[in-house]
């Protein structure tokens, strides 16, 4: 099977189970929860939990898929409570949580998926033992995601945020719930302690490489495709590695700190293409899969492993 047919396929078993469990919500702030949720997405997340668990024990994703709802609802619940810190007015191509409701019920929202991500996860068919190993896993990972959060808020405030401390920040606030997603696969399939951690590494990087892209989709995406405000991160001021890597080159880009027009957003692109920051920024997210999908190589040669790194190709080419 090749990558894209996976990722549909995948998409179809938890869009089953979004609109079993959540398509049809009764009570405002349940249909407040369900909004982002049933407004689509690729599932990148449960399909990698479940790619992780087949390349341990074969076709064992099917008992899982409970888990991998969980994850979903957890990456879903951050968009939400993203929204309402950023302010930002649309997500998939609908309007934020925030937006078409109130900021109160948008945090209650998030809240709601939060709590039901850990009721799912202990619904997979597996051992007790590994069930509790996931939810501990689960909970550390929220952690993370809130660190990594007030890290990139912190950012907003300083000029001088070196690679580094974003790359830090990255692997707290995207990196951990791919990592999660991919060990949390691995755990309910009942992997070694040495394959937890190889596959627990390769979502990590995945998920740095996969923001990096993001950053570039933000300002790269030509109107309406991206269901994101287009240049929102440059517009507010964050710290991403291109603004980095555009600081380190000499650009000054306090002038665009403000709402952008389209002809303004694609002299911004010209500029940044000009002095090879875009192609700088693009090549350091393909070195990074690249090293991670390295670490696969002490799995079993089988088409699970051989997808699971066209998914980390695919998460530094994927486009608007």
């Amino acid at each position: 099977m090749e990558l894209d047919a996976y990722l549909e396929d995948a998409a179809e078993h938890v869009d089953r189970l979004i609109d079993r469990y959540f398509g049809a919500p009764v009570g405002d702030l349940n249909r407040a929860a369900a909004h982002l949720l049933t407004a689509g997405g690729k599932r990148l997340r449960p399909a990698l939990m479940m790619l992780a668990a087949d390349a341990v024990r074969p076709n064992s994703s099917q008992d899982l898929m409970p888990a991998a709802l969980a994850l979903e609802l957890t990456h879903t619940f951050t968009l939400i409570h993203d929204d309402i810190m950023d302010r930002d007015s649309f997500r998939r191509g609908v309007p934020t949580v925030n937006h078409r409701w109130n900021e109160p019920t948008a945090i209650l929202a998030g809240d709601v998926l939060y709590s039901r991500a850990f009721s799912f996860l202990v619904g997979a068919i597996t051992p007790e033992t590994a069930r509790l190993r996931a939810v501990g896993m689960l909970a550390i990972t929220c952690d993370e995601l809130c660190l990594g959060q007030h890290l990139d808020m912190s950012f907003s405030d300083r000029d001088d945020v070196t690679e580094g401390e974003y790359l830090e920040m990255v692997e707290k606030k995207t990196g951990a719930l791919y990592a999660a997603s991919a060990a949390i696969g691995a755990v309910l399939a009942g992997a070694s302690d040495p394959q937890v951690e190889v596959l627990h590494r390769f979502g990590l990087a995945c998920g740095v490489a996969f923001q990096i892209q993001d950053d570039l989709i933000d300002l790269l995406a030509p109107p309406g495709t991206s269901g994101k405000d287009r240049g929102s991160d440059i517009r507010e001021g964050k710290s991403t590695l291109i603004t980095i890597t555009a600081r380190e080159k000499g650009i000054d880009l306090a002038p665009y700190r403000r709402p952008l027009t389209e002809a303004e957003c694609e002299d911004l692109i010209g500029l940044l293409s000009d002095h090879g920051v875009i192609e700088e920024v693009q090549e350091k997210a393909r070195r990074i899969v690249r090293d991670a999908s390295s670490l696969l190589r002490t799995l079993p040669d089988t088409e699970e492993r051989r997808l699971l790194i066209a998914l980390g190709e695919y998460f530094v080419s994927r486009g608007a």
